[in-house]
């Protein structure tokens, strides 16, 4: 890169031919200002009040200047100091606003010189020059010729003052951080670039710990001002003189905005004005001030030359504006600052210039509260990256009292518990206060930002009301009080003396802190948290109890109007009760679900229900709650819901079912539904029953069901809230359908309401005959298909002498009491429950006789 550069260079001097201006800027080397000037000592006085040159950061007009050039007793080249003030890039200065320092005059060496910024001035800028014949009036002919380069030069190297001063800032700062210690490099590093705006070389932080130091504080910019490919920029822009290479790198983004922008435009601008302005007798080279104090030390990235062309130092002194009050921020609007520590920093960012030069002084921070409190210092800190407030005795008399006469008064955090020192009074109301920062920007004052403090210890610790600590796993818990921002430490008692300390941050909510606690080697029991804060002897404990692990709640199920509450989850036995809105359901049926191929747990859906007299609420559906379900062992979850529609209600108004008309078995149990026949019934919807819904019909186990609805014809409605339907169980379930039924209305979108019973499907045997002898007390053979579907037979409807019918019977003969004139009784496998009629036809058999056959006798 250097060769295609010096390539570069050598070509347009060759194209220029301006040998002694390509000889000088070859020779520049790197091109850092690096080179130690000659120093000057500059004052400034305003309205009876005066300031070193380093505490100034704009003039005005009417201000009185003392200059005085600190040059070496053995000084043996005469510098010539001219000091001129400039009215804007078309408007050459007048005679009178060049003033003629001689630096070898006996008064000027001893008392200084004092010039005047005169009314209408809006630039200064001093010339350091060798003498020479005719040099004032060179110097004065060549800014009233082209006054707008002076003024874009007074510009530049004053951006450029800034630039470097930050950097020289960073770099002095790093170096306070132990070079072993790369957690200390990267956070300080981090709090440097904050405050003073500056982007570190993050390649440095991938290096060995034992290189990133040297990565950080090389000398000069290249590791704060890096182009990403290795190259400084201040560097290449430096080393180069062509406008070609100049133009190029001002148009990348680099050299168009955030950080790099001030810096780069004042060096491209101070490279041409290097090239640009010479004559025969001088070469003009730019000169970066480091203020400190009254003193001007200066930098030079050039050598000055001697011999013709001589160099003139060009110095460019503050702009003469009115002032512009630093725009100092919070670094956090959410951040809270404890005053009680012993150290404190106030977090602040966006006017790098406050923590980089002098400008800002006699900083405090103003209390405000209803008390009146005595201002506090502040001292501009980059490397802890804010305002440091004093430790001395202001803040003690402030925020500590009570120690009694003639006892020193300290900070409690510098004294061990067992000394006798007062703690702050806690007060009733919240802990944070504000305080506003204040100070001076050169002769003026300003009022910064105001920030978010505390000043006494929280108080009102606890745990969030949903916070569940679980033996044997880490555990993330929220812990709140008036005020968060004095913790010191969070520790976790195991037994009396035996601390484990917990970590903690900041939460998003105000006053509260997310706290880590690992409990993986703990049993299920009581411990407290220790809270220490700073500004109070004593540790808060806070009780806990550590549980196993609870139910695990995935959702819950409420519908508008409902009384009972679904809810699915694991280990629901262990569920008390639930809380909704003071409503409380209480168990009533838990099921377990079918297992899912992704979910290890079994999951378990339990039903709670209301009171039995307890009205149905009044919830609008879709609105959202937190229901808080209690467990047994005294632990209360949460789990939000949102109210589901409200579920379709139908009753049942009647239903007719036929008996078979050749079957003399006569069903006792009206709501007993042979297979093979149609049952007819009418159902009442209260809210208007939608064309596109349905009636679900299923066995009691859900193993068969089906969907009556008006596009397949099993639904008729007579009217919105009237509707008939007709179900044919030999058609739609098949000859293996037996046992309840019941039905329920699905909504268009799938909601569905409770089921209701809509009869028993039973399946009847088919009766032939029943013989039985003369002998009354003989028994009878009934005889018959599918009598397996019998349970069985009795002559009387109390079957207290039943004759049972085996499981799995296939014959086709039954051996039966002979029954009475009303027939006998049957009792079916599918509703045992009920005892049927039977009335058939008995044959009677008589004894034999020759030619007389059996008479056929029909039982009353």
């Amino acid at each position: 890169m250097m060769a295609k550069i010096s390539g570069r260079i050598r070509a347009t001097c060759t194209l220029l031919a301006i040998f002694s201006v390509c000889t000088l800027l070859f020779a520049q080397g790197t091109g850092r200002f690096d080179l130690a000037g000659p120093k000057l000592q500059v004052r400034v006085a305003r309205g009876g009040k005066v300031l070193p040159i380093a505490s100034v950061p704009n003039l005005q007009p009417g201000d009185r200047l003392w200059l005085y050039p600190d040059l070496p007793p053995t000084q043996s080249v005469h510098y010539l100091l001219v000091a001129v003030f400039l009215r804007g890039t078309t408007n050459p200065p007048p005679d009178n606003w060049f003033y003629k320092i001689e630096t070898w005059n006996r008064k000027v060496r001893v008392e200084g010189a004092y010039i005047t910024v005169p009314d209408e001035a809006q630039q200064a800028i001093l010339f350091l020059a060798p003498e020479t014949g005719g040099d004032f009036a060179a110097l004065r002919s060549a800014v009233q010729g082209r006054p707008g380069v002076f003024v874009r030069a007074s510009q530049d190297l004053s951006e450029a003052g800034f630039e470097q001063a930050r950097i020289e800032k960073y770099l002095s700062s790093i170096k306070l951080a132990p070079p072993g210690d790369s957690k200390a490099l990267l956070n300080h590093s981090n709090l440097l670039a904050r405050t003073l705006n500056l982007k570190p070389n993050e390649e440095c932080f991938t290096r060995p710990v034992d290189q990133q130091y040297s990565c950080l504080t090389q000398t000069g910019s290249q590791t704060l001002l890096d182009d990403g490919h290795g190259q400084s920029v201040v560097s290449i822009l430096t080393n180069g003189s062509g406008s070609d290479l100049i133009n190029a790198a001002s148009s990348t983004s680099l050299a168009g905005g955030g950080v790099y922008s001030a810096y780069v435009g004042a060096v491209v601008d101070l490279v041409r004005l290097t090239s640009g302005l010479h004559t025969a007798h001088y070469q003009y080279i730019p000169a970066i001030a480091f203020p400190e104090a009254e003193e001007l030390n200066l930098r030079l990235n050039v050598a000055p030359s001697f011999h013709n062309p001589k160099s003139v130092i060009v110095i460019g002194l503050p702009s003469i504006q009115a002032a512009l009050p630093p725009p100092l921020r919070p670094a956090d609007t959410k951040h809270v600052t404890c005053l009680l520590k012993p150290s404190v920093v106030l977090p602040v960012e966006g006017a790098p210039l406050v923590f980089s030069t002098a400008f800002a002084h006699d900083l405090v921070l103003h209390i405000n509260s209803g008390t009146p409190h005595p201002d506090i210092p502040l001292t501009a800190d980059a490397f802890q990256g804010g305002l440091v407030l004093a430790t001395g005795p202001v803040r003690r008399d402030l925020y500590f009292s009570g120690a009694g006469e003639g006892e020193e008064k300290s900070h409690p955090a510098k004294t061990a518990p067992a000394q006798a020192q007062a703690t702050p009074a806690k007060p009733d109301s919240a802990s944070e206060i504000t305080g506003t920062i204040k100070g001076y920007w050169g002769f003026d004052p300003f009022i910064g930002p105001t920030l978010r403090l505390q000043d006494v210890p929280g108080h009102g610790w606890k745990l969030a009301a949903d916070d569940l600590l679980i033996a044997g796993r880490e555990n993330h818990l929220s812990l709140s009080s008036s005020g968060t921002a004095c913790i010191q430490s969070i520790s976790l008692e195991t037994a009396p003396g035996n601390q484990i300390d917990a970590q903690w941050r900041p939460s998003e909510k105000p006053n509260v802190v997310d706290v880590t606690l690992s409990l993986k080697s703990f049993d299920p029991g009581a411990l407290h948290l220790n809270v220490r804060q700073y500004g109070d002897f004593e540790a808060v404990a806070v009780a806990a109890q550590t549980y196993s692990e609870p139910a695990k709640l995935a959702s819950l199920t409420l519908h508008a109007g409902d009384t009972s509450a679904f809810l699915t989850g694991t280990s629901l036995d262990q569920v008390q009760h639930l809380n909704l809105e003071n409503l409380v359901f209480t168990p009533s049926a838990l099921t377990e679900l079918p297992a899912s191929a992704h979910d290890d747990d079994h999951q378990e859906s339990l039903t709670l229900t209301l009171p039995p007299d307890a009205a149905a609420p009044r919830f609008p559906a879709g609105e959202k709650y937190v229901a808080h379900v209690a467990l047994k062992d005294g632990r209360t979850l949460s789990l939000p819901v949102t109210l589901a529609p409200a579920r379709p209600v139908v009753t049942l108004l009647s239903k007719n079912i036929s008996q078979q008309a050749d079957s003399p078995i006569h069903l006792a149990n009206p709501n007993d539904l042979p297979v093979d026949q149609q049952v007819n019934f009418s159902l009442r919807s209260l809210p208007p029953f939608p064309r596109t819904g349905q009636i679900e019909v299923a066995t009691a186990d859900d193993a068969l069901h089906t969907y009556l609805s008006v596009a397949n014809g099993g639904l008729v409605l007579q009217n919105p809230h009237t509707l008939l339907g007709t179900l044919d169980p030999m058609k739609t379930f098949g000859t293996s359908t037996f046992g309840p039924l019941h039905l329920r209305a699905v909504s268009p979108d799938g909601t569905t309401g409770d089921w209701l019973p809509l009869a028993t499907l039973v399946r009847l045997p088919s009766l032939r005959d029943i013989q039985c002898a003369a002998d009354a007390s003989a028994p009878c053979t009934l005889t018959g298909t599918s009598l397996y579907l019998v349970e069985s037979i009795d002559i009387t409807p109390a079957f207290s002498n039943p004759v049972a019918v085996p499981e799995g019977f296939v014959g086709t003969t039954l051996t039966m009491p002979h029954p009475g004139t009303t027939g006998f009784y049957l009792k079916l496998r599918d509703d045992p429950t009920a005892a049927n009629t039977v009335t058939m036809p008995v044959l009677v058999q008589k004894p034999p006789a020759p030619a007389t056959a059996a008479t056929r006798v029909s039982a009353p």
